[in-house]
């Protein structure tokens, strides 16, 4: 329902702009031109991101270690991309996923604002009456030739082709006003403070229709120029942008990230509003100085220039002002914001009706850098699991707090083999599936490329979800047997004898691996762990299958007894080879994050910083 009003409200906006473009062709040069920059500005960030071939996460990853290099890569990345929002939403991506902490995460929204000013300032200093697309034009033709020499020229030229839509778009606006000339947007404008706040409000929505705040600077530039608006409402939708700008990246981090992009997206919006507030009751103060420092240099008369120096002017005093309070906003927004308290046993989680339908690691940020996303199905693994652990030791009816040291037999056991316990297929079904299939889908939704390590770990990521899930399902077979043969009722027999064993070796075999997993670093301590299952189950499979049929020869069990320990002995192999085979796709790996502690229910959720 909610993908039908979409495409219906896409298409009355469609036919709306079709009408409007039959009678103005002024409107239809300046749609057109905004078409084109934001096209270039998609192809340049995305030319950028694959030349860069994640280089520019690596540097994300490691520029948080002080604040100034923090601030000096939001800058410099901002720069580069021309988006502020990209850069912040990669560093919500990267907060979320545990590789920055949130201090550090400031410390880079903070440059990404800085670096958001450089925009305005190429186009104020080529000036409205220098036509680019002369230069545009071959920048075209080489742009779509270097896409035909390999991978990185293909990037460089789709990079090319960005900078040539961005030329080709600035005099297509440009055109567009000056055909637009009899539109005066400065009459529409109130008089004192309620006039400057109406164009603030402009700018903010303008920016949050169109995305992007470097476009919504472009076109007051323009508009500028062609005189339709006075340098006063300049400044007012100058601060708008901002606003906007982090109005759209909240919305963004918000919809797709965990609490820890959460905090990011308000202080976002905090310090981009607490900037604007500032600006707004400076703002005699700041015209006065732009226009001595323009006049200083002899360029009093450019409206260009001066709009351009108010932009970075007020950024830098808003970097000033929360520069020093980095570390206490980030104390204060996890105080506001902490993580939520969930139970950590699966009986806890549905006893108290804080099951989690949605994956905390699977965010839409992590979407945005191929090293974000990958430690993202990681961490996701990790999760998967804990909680495919759990479910086979309900299935064999040992709660989480007793798989480090199970219990062969009890009357506790009895007890619960007697009253039913929990359901290892309802859990599957409530919890492992939903989250097997959001892994999945995180996975296809994922079109960043990839380097050879980053395929292996996901090939590997895949592989061990999926040896997860069939160990589950084999054991909810397991719980079966154990349910109708372990009853009070056959409490003494050989066949109830034989399945305890049979329950025992697994939960042995679940001890093992658990351990191995908590020394995944010690690799050969590791290997050795992992080394001594197969001989181990072999040993127990030789004793297990002689003690069945003596039994038989005695009569103590019977053939439909004895097919049943037979088939039970078939799950359990295969509940082991399945759990073994997850380890072993992390061997050789150093990277292989989901390895470490894979089973451990108290494994942290973060992981540490990779320096």
């Amino acid at each position: 329902m909610k993908q039908k009003i979409k495409w219906i409200g896409v298409a009355m906006v469609a036919v709306a702009l079709g009408l409007s473009f039959h009678y103005s062709n002024g409107w239809l040069q300046l749609c057109a031109g905004l078409a084109l920059f934001l096209f270039g500005m998609q192809c340049l960030e995305q030319g950028l991101k694959a030349l860069a071939g994640g280089a520019m996460e690596r540097w994300l990853g490691r520029s948080t270690a002080t604040p100034a290099r923090g601030l000096l890569f939001g800058a410099a990345a901002t720069m580069a991309l021309q988006s502020s929002t990209l850069v912040s939403l990669l560093t919500i991506a990267f907060l979320s996923t545990g590789l920055i902490q949130l201090a550090g995460a400031i410390s880079v929204l903070l440059g990404a604002n800085l670096g958001a000013t450089s925009g305005i300032w190429l186009l104020a200093l080529a000036g409205q009456n220098l036509s680019l697309s002369a230069v545009a034009l071959p920048l075209l033709v080489f742009g779509v030739l270097a896409r035909y020499t390999g991978k990185r020229g293909s990037a460089a030229g789709q990079l090319i082709i960005g900078i040539a839509f961005i030329f080709l778009a600035i005099d297509q606006i440009k055109f567009g006003f000056q055909a637009m000339a009899s539109i005066d947007l400065a009459r529409y404008s109130a008089e004192g403070l309620a006039g400057t706040v109406l164009f603030v409000a402009v700018g903010a929505l303008l920016t949050v229709v169109v995305q992007s705040s470097h476009a919504t600077l472009m076109l007051t530039l323009s508009a500028l120029a062609a005189g339709q608006l006075a340098a006063e409402q300049s400044l007012a939708i100058a601060i708008g942008s901002n606003v906007g700008s982090s109005v759209s990246t909240a919305v963004m981090g918000w919809m797709g990230g965990n609490r820890a992009g959460h905090r990011l997206a308000v202080a976002h919006v905090l310090f981009n509003a607490s900037t604007a507030v500032v600006a707004l009751l400076c703002l005699p103060l700041l015209q006065l100085a732009v226009q001595a420092i323009t006049a200083w240099f002899g360029m009093g008369s450019n409206t260009l220039i001066q709009l351009a120096l108010f932009h970075t002017l007020f950024n830098a005093i808003g970097v000033a002002l929360f520069w020093p309070l980095q570390s206490a906003l980030a104390g204060t927004l996890l105080r506001w914001m902490p993580d939520p308290d969930a139970p950590t046993s699966l009986i806890g989680q549905l006893a108290a009706g804080s099951v989690q339908q949605r994956s905390p690691h699977l965010s839409d940020s992590a979407l945005h850098s191929a090293d974000s996303a990958t430690l993202a199905i990681n961490q996701e693994l990790r999760r998967l699991g804990r909680l495919s652990l759990e479910v086979i030791g309900q299935a064999l009816y040992c709660p989480p707090d007793e798989l480090d040291a199970p219990v062969r037999d009890s009357p506790a056991l009895r007890q619960r083999i007697a009253s039913s316990g929990m359901d290892s297929d309802a859990l599957y079904r409530q919890l492992v599936k939903p989250v097997w299939s959001e892994l999945l889908h995180f996975i296809s939704r994922f079109e960043l490329p990839l380097d050879p390590a980053q395929q292996q770990l996901w090939r590997n990521g895949q592989g061990a979800g999926s040896q997860l899930v069939k160990a589950v399902k084999d054991a909810h077979a397991l719980q079966a047997n154990l349910q109708r043969q372990l009853q009070p009722a056959h409490a003494d027999s050989a066949a109830a004898a034989a399945w305890l064993s049979l329950r025992w070796e697994l939960l042995c075999a679940l001890s093992c691996l658990r351990s191995g997993s908590r020394h995944s670093n010690d690799a050969q301590r590791w290997r050795a762990q992992l080394q001594q299952l197969g001989p181990q189950l072999l040993q127990f499979e030789q004793q297990f299958n002689a003690r069945l049929f003596a039994d038989v020869r005695q009569g103590s069990i019977d053939s439909h007894q004895l097919s049943s320990l037979i088939n039970g002995l078939g799950y359990t192999k295969r509940i082991v080879h399945n759990l073994q085979q997850v380890m072993l796709l992390g061997d050789g790996h150093s990277q292989a994050l989901p390895w470490r502690g894979l089973f451990n229910r108290d494994e942290p959720t973060s992981a540490p910083h990779p320096d």
